[in-house]
């Protein structure tokens, strides 16, 4: 993982932190790689979002499920886990507490869906 991403990686102004995040397109260049490498793609949105837009391949956990099906996570401590969310803040919190859980390699994807439909896949709806 990058720890000084390009500028364009992330939204204007945003205060990247290597640690707890991971770029849009480092987390796709990952899910697009995903047979060949340790890595898992959550959704951490409600189902309701999912209507809006998703990204094909992603687990479906939304964010107050997360501590009850941690353990349905088939993954190793230093498992790359992009956590996704709509913009980057819901996913940073679960991020932070998967990691508190020995989920060292867990990285919110700075800027979620809607920096992923802007740096990614432009048919990604926007809201």
């Amino acid at each position: 993982m990058s720890t000084t991403p390009p500028i364009d990686h992330n939204p204007p102004n945003w205060p990247f932190n290597a640690a707890l995040e991971i770029t849009v397109p480092e987390t796709a260049a990952l899910h697009q790689d995903a047979g060949d490498t340790d890595f898992l793609l959550i959704d951490v949105r409600e189902a309701d979002e999912l209507q809006t837009s998703s990204i094909d391949g992603a687990l479906h956990i939304p964010m107050g499920d997360i501590p009850a099906r941690i353990n349905e996570l088939d993954v190793d401590e230093d498992t790359t886990i992009a956590i996704l969310c709509r913009s980057g803040k819901r996913s940073l919190q679960v991020a932070l507490y998967m990691q508190h859980q020995g989920l060292a390699g867990s990285r919110s994807v700075a800027g979620g869906i809607n920096w992923w439909g802007l740096k990614i896949d432009p048919t990604i709806q926007q809201y």
